[in-house]
């Protein structure tokens, strides 16, 4: 592919390393990478091997984002701004990108709209379209004005293909900083926390405090607290960094009478720094957050909070719940309350393993290839601008001529435990933000499964069967739920598979849908389900049944009776595409076995999806809302008569 990515950083330079590092990640991969930039240039940015476009730079003064200036502290003048805007249309138009990614906005650089509007104009002018994609933070800062909101949501919605979160759920999901609506909900990947450090080696002995105070003029109150601190109590052995955006000047006067070493300015080799030191004190933004999470050192945080920023001190929250990290905050900073800190964080105890995500580099090139329809999951197949792609796209053009919308929802069958497979099938449903019924074995189960499925929170696992044991006689179809063995028997192993679903996965993740082995089900063994708790089946169509709501597969990739590779792709699309005329109001459920998949079939699923999921006709299915809100509360219900049956069978 290749990747444009816009970022201009005003207060300071957590943006453009973030941006930065996403650029270097999509070279490595082979991709070929433009960094716009329209930030004052930062000494301490990596920009090896990054191809760069600098505009006219801008800053502010404090956090008066709204006011911009020029390096000078002049108002940046309209002649600046439209040269930048200009610039930036005129690259993206001669570098033709695959994928156009503009960081914080439309989410922030509210005074900068206008270019990144235009930013936006020029790449959806490409033909073909490039993905736009959202680039954000794991905390943003909110407008208390409801209208910037939907403002933004609004932008979303008409202009962007995907929002890339780069942060872990597990510790703070967006939605904890911002407002999300359900339509900007649908479009959020997240990625991880995107560390652009390199990787340092746990020293042999930790000692002394290491004070990291950003870099720029954002960190001068923690500074001048730290420098007093160090002459108070020297013993400790205090390291100062400052900086490349403070002012000399203002480090001097910091610096007075401090003891040569002390108080420096920033240094590329901070993680291996850090690494060996007793305490850390920073004040957490983004990147300094993950190189605490990269090295476990013992952290005393003091959040900026000047003005309306709340990013640093709500993350520093999240961290010390979590037991990684000691707050101090900015209104209580003092020499003697920052000492007090870091004795007591370095007496308390070392937490363990985080297990935050903070491979989110790598995870957001395998996203945005995943959205474009490249990358391992494409090899030896159909591409997602096959032609053989026109034959959906007319029934789904047809469809939407006539104002409607095509269902669409996946199902993933025989699933019991983490595997590299089932990461590759999760990873490409969360890349497309399609919700994953997983159908789970019960008795095969496995502890690694649960913990997958708790980084995972579109997938839903459904009940498939007991054992998947064949229970068919001698010559016919296999079937485990079939009319081969008395009805009782197999009321007791329906039951048994939701409450052992239950038992082993989180309540949250089991949906009680049944989807019986081999797609075969006796009609009694249907008609009793509702009994035991279900409220939802998942075969091949079939009839309606009461008390269930059915959610069934209509596109099994697999070529079950010869090669058990990928079938006859042209015949499939066809297919699909009849399915669509005949009954556009049907879903169409993907079916998929990710646990037998090889390279075709992998290659075939993730060319479907992505060409799917970006045409206007397509509606995903919310799995939860289709098989009832209240599905998600039912538990066992079965009437006195079937328990007691149930209960004299065994």
């Amino acid at each position: 592919m290749r990747v444009l990515i816009a970022v201009t950083h005003l207060l300071g330079a957590g943006h453009l390393t973030r941006a930065a590092a996403l650029a270097r990640a999509f070279a490595a991969a082979g991709h070929e990478t433009l960094l716009i930039s329209g930030g004052v240039p930062a000494p301490m940015v990596r920009r090896d091997g990054l191809r760069l476009v600098q505009l006219p730079p801008l800053r502010i003064a404090g956090t008066e984002f709204s006011t911009l200036l020029e390096p000078d502290g002049r108002p940046a003048e309209p002649p600046l701004l439209a040269r930048r805007s200009a610039l930036m249309t005129e690259t993206v138009t001669a570098f033709a990108p695959d994928a156009v990614i503009t960081e914080l906005f439309p989410f922030g650089r509210r005074a900068l709209a206008h270019e990144f509007l235009a930013l936006v104009d020029a790449a959806r002018a490409g033909r073909p379209r490039p993905l736009v994609l959202a680039s954000v933070r794991d905390i943003l800062v909110a407008s208390t004005k409801p209208a910037r909101i939907a403002e933004a949501h609004a932008r979303v919605a008409d202009l962007y293909d995907a929002v890339l979160v780069h942060g872990d759920p597990a510790l703070v999901p967006l939605d904890t900083s911002w407002p999300v609506d359900a339509a900007t909900a649908a479009k959020v990947r997240y990625t991880g926390y995107v560390d652009e450090g390199t990787v340092a080696l746990p020293a042999t002995r930790r000692a002394g405090v290491l004070v990291a105070a950003g870099s720029g003029p954002a960190g001068l109150v923690l500074l001048g607290a730290a420098a007093e601190a160090a002459r108070q109590r020297p013993d400790l052995g205090w390291r100062i960094l400052a900086g490349h955006g403070v002012p000399e000047a203002a480090l001097s006067g910091i610096g007075r009478d401090l003891p040569p070493g002390v108080l420096g300015r920033a240094r590329p080799d901070y993680r291996a720094l850090l690494a060996g030191a007793a305490v850390s004190v920073s004040q957490c933004g983004y990147n300094t957050a993950i190189d605490l999470l990269a090295t476990g050192t013992p952290a005393v945080l003091v959040p900026f909070e000047a003005g309306v920023e709340t990013e640093q001190r709500l993350r520093a929250a999240c961290l010390a719940a979590r037991g990684l990290a000691r707050v101090l905050p900015e209104s209580e900073l003092t020499a003697q309350t920052l000492v007090q800190a870091v004795e007591a964080q370095a007496a308390a105890p070392v937490p363990g393993p985080h297990g935050i995500d903070i491979a989110g580099a790598r995870r957001t090139v395998e996203l945005v290839e995943s959205l474009h329809g490249v990358g391992p999951a494409r090899r030896g197949s159909v591409p997602a601008t096959d032609p053989a792609f026109a034959v959906i796209d007319r029934a789904l053009d047809s469809v939407a001529a006539r104002g409607g919308r095509v269902p669409l929802f996946w199902r993933d069958d025989d699933a019991i435990a983490a595997s590299p497979k089932l990461d590759r099938l999760v990873g490409l449903a969360e890349a497309h933000g399609i919700p994953l019924l997983l159908a789970a074995i019960p008795s095969g189960i496995e502890p690694s499964l649960q913990r997958r499925l708790e980084t995972a929170p579109g997938v839903r696992v459904a009940i498939h069967g007991l054992a998947h044991s064949n229970h068919a006689r001698p010559g016919e179809k296999p079937a485990e739920f079939g009319a081969h063995r008395p009805l009782d028997i197999r009321i007791a192993e329906a039951a048994a598979g939701l409450r052992i679903a239950r038992a082993r996965l989180a309540e949250a993740t089991v949906l009680p849908v049944f989807v019986p082995p081999w797609n075969r089900l006796a009609p009694d063994l249907a008609a009793a389900l509702p009994d035991l708790g279900y409220c939802g089946l998942s075969a091949v169509p079939g009839p309606p049944v009461p008390g269930l709501r059915r959610l069934d597969a209509t596109l099994d990739p697999i070529d079950w009776r010869g090669t058990r590779s990928l079938r006859d792709p042209e015949a499939l699309l066809t297919g699909v595409a009849d399915a669509i005329l005949r009954a556009p109001e049907q879903p169409v459920g993907l079916l998929t076995h990710h646990r037998v998949h090889d390279d075709a079939l992998w290659s075939f699923v993730a060319a479907l999806i992505a060409h799917l999921v970006r045409h206007p006709a397509i509606q995903l299915l919310d799995l939860r809302e289709h098989f009832g809100v209240a599905a998600m509360d039912m538990g066992p219900k079965a009437s006195k008569s079937r328990v007691s049956q149930i209960a004299r069978t065994g």
